[in-house]
Formats: structure tokens, C-alpha cells, sequence
């Protein structure tokens, strides 16, 4: 269907926005307790902390490359910030290590990336990996960090600006900067130069390495702030969500949306779009209690089709299969 409105002069962006009206009409209709106000704010709330980590994604996989530590990210570095209050730290002291620690993070991705030239799918998953062993083991005592009582986080989850939740605005204003920065900044067209080929941006005087550094720094601190957006909503972060399957619906947001995996396309309207579609999605199939198995069944299924459209309308280059980047 992708393929062909496509061809028939549709582009992904617009089908995937048909969908998600479809979707939400049907949902409407069909399912009881789809339209209610608490249902319509939770939907909102998990499209705003699921667009928000497809953000910093998207950055990174339209400059070539993939985060598949971002969940990690998300969750450990929020939960080690809850701990030092909860220990007693100021909360100014707690915000500086957590941001120091998340921009070495950062660094560190894309040195292996653009120094130690590490395909970015080993190296962002090794070091997610490490993120969340060492902070749950060293840093944080338990699975679930609660948020201290009386602290900002608490305010800003019941914050509503016109009865929308305040995390509806945080994520609509890091997509209106990020487009901004794709598209208005120099720095922004040196993303989708690497992105449509690598060699000729280093060719032609791009700075490619720090440029991959700058990325994987901006998609580390997106995923915090995620992961306090997620914390305000819940007034806790439970880090069992890094194997959840968490990181899977991101990269579903990101493609299904329209931003190819070779690099070099896509922008923020594909991101909200997705984002859109795949909220209203799991809702409704949490309202009609689909297990977790089937659930993720369809997930799957789904982003296994969307890899295989996005392969036809974005055929990977000569220079992507020898560099394996994703």
C-alpha cells in the first residue's frame, strides 16, 4: 500500500498520517472508554515521551547511523538522578553529574563511531548495555527509583497548559528545534550530506568526525530528558524498561514514519506523524487487552514490513553495505 501511493503520488509522510486518522475514528467508534479524557491524555503523554526519544534518533539515522543505546540512556541516567536526591544530593549537583555523565556517554558513542570506526549497531548496543549494568549495580539500589516528594518533576507532571500535558510542548518544541537545526543551520545540511554519502562530505572539507560526535551527544541528552519526562508522568522510573521493548517501537516510529535507514532523509513531520500513528496504536490494542506476547508480535511484524519498504524505496548503496553501519 506504502509503495504504491507512493508511486500513485503520496508520500509516506501523508499515508501514515491517513492511517493514524483512520486509526483514531475506528478506535473512536469501536472501542469504549478510546475517547475518554484520561484515555486521550495518556495517549498524548506516551506519543510525547515516544516521539521525544525518535527525535534523537532520527538525527543520528539520517546522518548513517543508529542508537541502540538510547533507551538505556533514558531510563539509568534518570534513575541515577532520583537516587542522588533521594540520598540527599541537591538537586543542581544531581542535574550537573547526571548531564556530565549522558555528554560522556555521548562522547563516547561517537568515538567508537567516527575515531575507533565501530559499525554504530555494535557500539551504541555494547555501550547501552554497559550503561545499564554499571548504574544498576553501582549507582542506583533498586529497580524502581520513585521521584522525591515535593520536587520539580512532581510539579511539572501535573503541570497543563490548557488541559494538555506539559510533556505535549516539551516534545513539540524539541521537534521544532531539531527541524530547525536539520534545516537551517549548517550544521543541520552536514547531518543529510553524511547521510547521502559520508565520503564525498569528507571530500569536500565536512567535518564528519565531530559531526558524528555532535549526534550521538544530542541524541544522549534527548534520551534524558525522556527519561525526566517519564519520571515527572509516572512520579518513578523503573529501569526494567530498558529490556523492554521500548527501543524497538522508537526505531518503528522512526521508519514507519518516513525516514529512510540508508541515510540522508526524513525530518521532523515524519517523526510526529509516526509517532502519532504508533501511540494511537498501542493504545488501542492495550483497550482491547492484547497480551504482551501478541502485542509485540505485531510490533515486530509491522517494523519487519516497514524495513522492507523503506529497503525498496531506499535501496542501500555500495558505500553503506561495505561500511555495515546499520
Amino acid at each position: 500500500m506504502v509503495i504504491a501511493g507512493i508511486r500513485g503520488g503520496w508520500s509516506q509522510e501523508r499515508i501514515v498520517l491517513a492511517l493514524a486518522v483512520l486509526l483514531f475514528i475506528a478506535a473512536g467508534v469501536a472501542l469504549p472508554g478510546f475517547l475518554d479524557t484520561n484515555n486521550l491524555i495518556s495517549i498524548v503523554r506516551s506519543v510525547s515521551v515516544l516521539g521525544l526519544l525518535a527525535v534523537g534518533m532520527a538525527i543520528v539515522i539520517i546522518g548513517r547511523g543508529i542508537d541502540l543505546a538510547s533507551v538505556a540512556i533514558m531510563a539509568m541516567s534518570a534513575a541515577w538522578y532520583l537516587q542522588m536526591l533521594n540520598d540527599g544530593w541537591s538537586g543542581a549537583a544531581a542535574l550537573g553529574l547526571t548531564v556530565a555523565g549522558v555528554l560522556i556517554i555521548g562522547l563516547v558513542n561517537g568515538f567508537l563511531v567516527a575515531y575507533a570506526d565501530v559499525p554504530p549497531i555494535f557500539a551504541t548496543l555494547a555501550s547501552g548495555s554497559f550503561v545499564f549494568g554499571f548504574v544498576r549495580s553501582q549507582l542506583i539500589t533498586q529497580d524502581a527509583v520513585p521521584v522525591p516528594r515535593g520536587n520539580w518533576l512532581e510539579t511539572l507532571g501535573r503541570m497543563r497548559v490548557l488541559e494538555i500535558p506539559a510533556e505535549v510542548f516539551i516534545f513539540a518544541g524539541a521537534a521544532f528545534v531539531a527541524y530547525l537545526f536539520l534545516r537551517y543551520t549548517k550544521w543541520g545540511r552536514y547531518v543529510y550530506y553524511m547521510g547521502d554519502n559520508v565520503l564525498a562530505a569528507r571530500n569536500i572539507g565536512i567535518p564528519v568526525r565531530p559531526m558524528t560526535l555532535l549526534r550521538y551527544v544530542i541524541s544522549a541528552l534527548i534520551s534524558l530528558t525522556a527519561g525526566l519526562l517519564t519520571a515527572s508522568s509516572l512520579l518513578s522510573i523503573n529501569t526494567r524498561v530498558v529490556n523492554s521493548t521500548l527501543l524497538y517501537d522508537v526505531i518503528l516510529v522512526v521508519v514507519i514514519g518516513g525516514i529512510g535507514l540508508s541515510g540522508g532523509k526524513g525530518g521532523m513531520r515524519n517523526v510526529i506523524v509516526g509517532a502519532v500513528l504508533i501511540g494511537i496504536m498501542l493504545n488501542a490494542m492495550t483497550i482491547i487487552d492484547i497480551s504482551n506476547i501478541y502485542q509485540n508480535l505485531i510490533k515486530a511484524t509491522i517494523l519487519l514490513i516497514a524495513i522492507i519498504v523503506d529497503s525498496l524505496l531506499n535501496p542501500r548503496d555500495e558505500q553503506t553495505a561495505q561500511q555495515g553501519d546499520i
